[in-house]
């Protein structure tokens, strides 16, 4: 256990049914002798008592702006100034529209906005809100300006719904924080990897090209072609790579992920949108393709809605997609020095990918069996990885431990110890 027995964390929870974790939250921090004071909103208090929050940090508990102000000056800038460091939990849909906006109506928005402190929020809200472009759009704002996400996680929520939009658990808030208050301002990924990690710098100045998800070809507005990824894969390599020192490049397909840390992430639909953008994004030094390109569109995309009749099946035409990793294989000219394929394969997995790491011009394929139990959909997956020189066949793990494992390999080879 880690102590930090001189920092001083201040903590704003939000409005929302996770605010009962931060209880938790305190109580590990406390253990790590780090002074906690807390601040909480109107809604915040709700679902959380200040009686509950003060005998955990044995301190007063902040919820009123004007009651701060006194003769010695600003009480609101001194709380923020006297941090080294800001967590917002459950950072609830307005508290992050608040913060992207720059409003200060109460004591919570205003601590945010009047600190220089670095600043993590754990997202906490509906599946809907966190997926709505208002939301995206703050988030996407709010780490241009340096705030730091941990979280949110898929999983059933009150509402009865399932999705991404769950708080990360304390445990995963806690090591965050370790992290920044150690001045690591990388995030670790999620499921601690500890020493499978490729290292932090083992990528150090290389730019990484990596695409994820799958790809929409439309038939017409309501309809779609595409395969069945969810882009945890591809997300969980991308994190590892920025985790390792890397210049990374995320384009990613429709998918209901939060954009990987410290990571430029592109959104496209279809299969040649994310071809124009991966070439866009070169020269790299790797193109790791991840992504489930859906392999035909239709030649014409209707303008309306297609309707049913009893008597008649409307005849599509399908034209092949752009080959993505074949095209970035057999560049001649700023071809990345590794090019990275995945093979998903329901039989003759090794002979299927070995020929794919031969006709595309690939140096390694990352080979799947996707009739193994959880892998399309799932947290884990089970592959092998060949090259030219051999293949390592990994028992069946996280796919954050895949990516982590996957990244140690690509670092090993650039350096010329892979195998």
């Amino acid at each position: 256990m880690t102590a930090f027995p001189e920092k001083r964390i201040l903590l704003i929870i939000g409005g929302g049914i996770a605010a009962y974790k931060t209880l938790e939250l305190i109580r590990r921090l406390r253990e790590r002798g780090i002074f906690v004071r807390v601040v909480m909103t109107e809604a915040a208090k709700k679902f959380v008592t200040k009686l509950s929050v003060e005998s955990l940090t044995g301190s007063e508990v902040f919820d009123e702006l004007f009651a701060l102000t006194g003769d010695s000056g600003m009480g609101h800038i001194e709380l923020s100034r006297d941090a080294d460091l800001l967590v917002a939990a459950p950072a609830t849909a307005d508290l992050l529209a608040k913060m992207a906006q720059g409003l200060a109506g109460d004591l919570a928005s205003t601590l945010l906005l009047a600190t220089d402190k670095k600043i993590l929020a754990a997202p906490a809200m509906n599946v809907r809100m966190w997926l709505h472009p208002a939301t995206q759009r703050s988030v996407a704002l709010l780490q241009k300006d340096g705030v730091i996400f941990v979280g949110p996680e898929s999983g059933d929520m009150a509402c009865g719904e399932y999705g991404l939009g769950r708080m990360s658990e304390p445990a995963g808030i806690l090591t965050a924080i370790e992290h920044l208050l150690s001045g690591d301002m990388r995030l670790p990924l999620p499921g601690d990897l500890s020493d499978e990690s490729a290292g932090p710098g083992s990528l150090k100045g290389r730019r990484v090209v990596i695409t994820s998800g799958p790809t929409h070809e439309p038939i017409d507005p309501v309809r779609y072609i595409a395969n069945r990824s969810s882009g945890k894969q591809g997300h969980a390599i991308a994190a590892a790579a920025a985790a390792a020192g890397a210049n990374v490049v995320l384009i990613s397909g429709p998918v209901s992920l939060a954009d990987p840390f410290g990571v430029k992430t592109i959104h496209v639909e279809t299969a040649q949108e994310m071809l124009t953008q991966v070439e866009a994004a070169l020269p790299a030094d790797i193109f790791i393709g991840v992504a489930a390109v859906a392999d035909w569109r239709v030649a014409e995309t209707s303008l309306a809605k297609i309707k049913k009749h009893p008597e008649e099946t409307p005849a599509l035409t399908l034209v092949e997609n752009p080959d993505i990793l074949a095209a970035i294989g057999r560049r001649s000219k700023d071809r990345p020095a590794l090019v990275v394929g995945f093979a998903a394969e329901s039989e003759k997995l090794q002979e299927n990918a070995q020929a794919k790491l031969i006709a595309k011009n690939c140096d390694m394929i990352v080979a799947n069996d996707v009739t193994e139990a959880g892998v399309l959909g799932g947290e884990s997956n089970k592959v092998s990885l060949l090259t030219k020189q051999g293949k390592e066949n990994l028992p069946l793990m996280t796919k954050q431990k895949v990516a982590a494992r996957l990244i140690e390999k690509i670092a090993g080879m650039l350096g010329g110890n892979g195998q």
